[in-house]
């Protein structure tokens, strides 16, 4: 189990509670900073940032002929700015306020001939405060920011694995800043009626272009002062009938009425014997449930993947 448990920390919402309210907004910026330059790509998919082997990334972003990237290291604790021209810039990632963040991200950019303006608000959250105007959130703890990165990096390397299970649209595994969620996307192929919208600071048309076709989506959550409790969820859009009373796998799974989507508590998975094959299970009942329900294609949209055993013919 030691192994286990140093490959899925524990992440109790409580204990870094501060640190993820800024860290959040540390990742808006960054986010708006991609949003802004690059070109659209369907249901926002140009936005998002990814996971790596020491933090999150933007990928290249183009800025007239140059591209930049912008990088969170979650083990030395830097944000890094490189430049396809060989320049960098470098910030210490340590408690300080969203506004000072931001005004040494913008200084740096500048210093980079990268000039970029972005809107200051932030969004899906209640009572947002301007970035440059955020004096309140400051905290930045290494430890509780490496280990979200880890269980980061776990959940990307196990949702990755169920995504290659699926030969139809499917979007990459994605970390949705405004949302602050890791999360990987499925589609039927049909589309789907108009969302309601209503998503706090995010234009409607945003939400009904993400939401026009038939999904199901996975995802992991650490949680939020609402909700402390770290969860992988999985929800259906729109919910086919029957969705709800949908019996799914493990045993500790279950649908969630305040968010429309069944839930399954980190700490459930993370001390099972194996791990992977709970959230694996957990993946594919939750699709199971979705695309059976919704009467998906499901034999047009199954992965078949060739053998890679073959004798040379010359053996």
């Amino acid at each position: 189990m030691k192994e286990v448990s140093n490959a899925w920390p524990a992440l109790p919402f409580a204990e870094w509670q501060d640190t993820a309210t800024t860290l959040h907004m540390w990742t808006q910026i960054v986010g708006k900073i991609r949003l802004t330059l690059t070109p659209w790509t369907n249901h926002s998919w140009h936005v998002t940032l990814y996971v790596t082997s020491r933090g999150l990334t933007t990928s290249p972003i183009p800025h007239g002929t140059r591209t930049f990237e912008i990088r969170f290291d979650f083990i030395d604790h830097r944000l890094r700015i490189l430049t396809s021209d060989g320049r960098s810039e470098t910030i210490e990632l340590k408690p300080r306020s969203v506004a000072e963040f931001y005004g040494l991200v913008m200084k740096s950019l500048d210093e980079l001939h990268l000039p970029v303006t972005i809107h200051k608000l932030p969004n899906e959250i209640e009572n947002p405060i301007p970035f440059d105007q955020d004096e309140e959130h400051r905290s930045y703890d290494r430890e509780y920011a490496n280990r979200f990165w880890r269980v980061l990096v776990q959940s990307d390397r196990v949702f990755k694995e169920f995504r290659s299970r699926f030969c139809g649209k499917c979007s990459p595994v994605h970390f949705f800043w405004g949302s602050f969620d890791l999360a990987v996307t499925r589609f039927s192929g049909r589309p789907a009626p108009p969302h309601p919208g209503g998503i706090p600071h995010l234009p409607d048309a945003i939400t009904r272009e993400a939401y026009s076709q038939e999904v199901s989506s996975l995802g992991f959550w650490p949680g939020n002062a609402a909700a402390p409790t770290p969860i992988f969820y999985s929800y259906a859009y729109p919910e086919p009938p029957g969705f709800t009373e949908a019996k799914v796998q493990p045993g500790a799974a279950f649908y969630e009425t305040k968010f429309r989507e069944f839930m399954l508590p980190y700490d459930n998975m993370r001390g099972a014997e194996k791990p992977d094959e709970i959230l694996l299970e957990f993946s594919q009942s939750t699709y199971d449930a979705a695309s059976m329900l919704g009467k998906w294609d499901r034999a047009a949209l199954q992965e078949v993947k060739p053998s890679l055993h073959f004798t040379h013919p010359h053996s």
